[in-house]
């Protein structure tokens, strides 16, 4: 499967500024931003706010696999705490 590189305008501290991502990455932006009741450009602006990488499609990249990775061990353990109840019964 080609992943094509999105990129999408926004206004950041008052300035135009693009940020380039592939689809999947944008799907989970517009996934949080929903989440948290936020629009994609306040997202991205927390993000630029935050930022330690250089360029912003880097760091927004880097945000979405920090979330995905947070979820992702908050399900494991969750699974493994609910499979330690189960087991105790």
């Amino acid at each position: 499967m080609k992943s094509l590189v999105v990129k999408r305008s926004v206004v950041i501290a008052g300035h135009k500024t693009s940020v380039s991502l592939e689809q999947p990455f944008w799907d989970i932006v517009r996934e949080v931003a929903g989440a948290e009741g936020a629009t994609v450009s306040a997202l991205l602006r927390r993000i630029d706010a935050q930022r330690k990488q250089s360029n912003l499609s880097s760091a927004v990249r880097v945000f979405v696999l920090e979330h995905v990775r947070a979820r992702l061990l908050a399900n494991t353990a969750q699974g493994w705490s609910e499979a330690a109840k189960l087991s105790a019964c």
